[in-house]
Parts: structure tokens; sequence; C-alpha cells
């Protein structure tokens, strides 16, 4: 059996590393803190920190993959701007940890990697047209055509989650208004729950008791709690934001005509219940005439998606 891989997932907070054999399935994995906010130096550092605790598990290693904060370009290795890795300016990361490892070394971004990940031993696996969403505290995208990444021309491709569905709808972090992620992801959820509680207060009682009596505190994890225990507001605001992934979904499928949509996630794991009604209705939104036969499945890769994402890409 050839050596495993080393998976890295490079967060704002956090480096996670694991080690992942040839069949996707991680043997051992271990975090560390990643200091996001001092030199270039410091932030590699921390990566290296955490690459070397894994060592002692697998002390050969064919290879490293990282899914690393973008914007990037996956091509020369380069971490260009991340807003939430700050120390990393246009710093040639893929080639600094090839150079201390003496090993190939490949670098992505979470969603497109997760989506490779996830293509080779997950939820797409046997399909040749993947769509890939991660809903959680952004909405990530990533595309994969007959097993490799789409990444464009410039390798900026697959930005799945700052497509408008509403030109005149709230502003974006990214600029633009009425993207998806602004809509629907976890944030979106609470927000539009903090309003209709505050709208109507006589119907949101059991939000506010899972918040302790403040509204303000009301978060997606609350409505998914509420939703749980049969709460008629919070199934209102999960249809609400369904409605809304299943507008954006149709989109996504009259451009791509993908074979398979994999969604995950923390915010996935809340809307599961609803993936039938996305099914169902997904032919409204499309004029593509085979819609309806579009298999809508929860990813196989929790909270481990970067760690096999990472290794996805080496494999």
């Amino acid at each position: 059996m050839s050596p495993p891989i080393l998976g890295v997932d490079i967060g704002g907070t956090k480096v996670a590393v694991g080690i992942v054999n040839s069949e996707g399935k991680i043997l051992a994995q271990g975090r560390k803190p990643m200091v996001a906010n001092g030199t270039a130096q410091a932030g590699l550092d921390a990566v290296i920190g955490a690459i070397d605790s894994m060592m002692s598990a697998a002390p050969e290693i064919r290879s490293i993959g990282i899914c690393a904060p973008g914007p990037l370009d996956p091509k020369s290795g380069i971490v260009l701007n991340p807003p939430n890795v700050p120390c990393w300016r246009n710093f040639s990361l893929a080639s600094e940890i090839s150079a201390k490892y003496k090993v190939p070394v490949k670098i992505d971004n979470d969603a497109n990697a997760a989506a490779l990940a996830e293509t080779r031993w997950g939820a797409a696996c046997g399909f040749r047209y993947v769509f890939y969403a991660t809903i959680g505290t952004g909405i990530g995208t990533g595309i994969v055509l007959d097993g490799a990444i789409y990444h464009g021309n410039t390798g900026s491709a697959g930005e799945g989650g700052h497509l408008s569905i509403d030109y005149r709808g709230p502003l974006c972090n990214c600029g633009k208004r009425g993207c998806i992620e602004v809509l629907a992801s976890g944030p979106a959820i609470g927000g539009r729950a903090r309003a209709k509680a505050e709208a109507e207060p006589s119907r949101a009682s059991a939000l506010r008791d899972l918040a302790q009596g403040k509204t303000e505190s009301i978060t997606s994890e609350t409505v998914a709690r509420a939703f749980a225990a049969g709460d008629p507001m919070a199934r209102e605001i999960l249809t609400e934001t369904t409605e809304l992934l299943t507008c954006w979904l149709g989109n996504i499928v009259d451009l791509l005509d993908p074979d398979v949509i994999v969604i995950g996630g923390g915010v996935a794991a809340i809307l599961k219940p609803f993936f039938p009604v996305i099914s169902k209705t997904l032919p409204n939104w499309c004029v593509n005439p085979h819609a309806g036969q579009i298999p809508l499945r929860m990813a196989h890769y929790g909270a481990d998606a970067g760690i096999a994402g990472g290794a996805a890409l080496c494999a």
C-alpha cells in the first residue's frame, strides 16, 4: 500500500491536520492554534507545528494537500489576500511547505477541495458532473467535472455563494446585493428569525425561551432546536430558507447541468429534513427538463471535510 497523504485545513483560528489513506479514510487527526494576525512567518510556523505534531502517526507521507483560505492561486500555490488570515499577502505557501518537508504540496480553497473529496470518496463517488455546496457561516461551492476541480481561467471559478438571486436584496460582505450567502447562510437564518421574533412576539415564545428570553441572542442553532421541538415559526423560517436555496439551485442546474448535488456544512444538517422538498420543487425553478432526476445528497465528510479535501488534492 502506498504511503498516506497529509491533509491540512487552515482557518482563521485553527490548523487541523490528518493522515488520510488512499481510500479516503482519516487514520489520525489533530489540531493546533493558527496565528493569523501576526507575521507571515508566525503563520507559517503555526502550520509547520501542526504538521510536525502529526508526523509521528505517519513518518512517511507521499504528499501534503492544504485547504487554505482564499483568495489564492491553486496553480502557483500562492495565498493572495485572505481576509480571515491577514498575515499572508501574496505568500508562497505551497513552496514553503514543500521546501520544508521535501514532498509535493498542493493547495486549494476549502469548498473546492471538499468537493473533490466527496467526488473521490464520498457522497458524489461515481458521478461525473458534481456541484458541491457547504452552508454554514457563509456559503462556499465547488465544481468537479470528470474528476477535476473546475477553476476557470484565473482560478477564481466556483464562487457560487456570491450568485445574486435578488439585485435589490440585502448587501453581502462581498459588496453585491442579494447573494445567496447573505440570504440563506447560518447568520442569515438567525437574522430572519430575530426579525420575525421582533415583528410577531406572540408567535416567538419558543425561540425566545431557547434564547433565554433574549431576542438578540437567537441564532440559526436556536431555530434548529425550536424546529426539532415542533415550533411553527421555526418551520416557517426554514421553509423560507429552503425556497431561497431552491431558486438558487435552479440557476445552478440550468448553468451546469450536474448529475449530483452534494450539500454539507452545519446549516445543511439543519435543512436535511427539507431535502425532499427541494428535490420535488426544483423543476419549478429550472428549464432543464431533467432537474427532477438529479440526486440531492448530504455530504459524507462533516467537520473533517477540510482534512479529507486537502488529501483529495493529492490523491
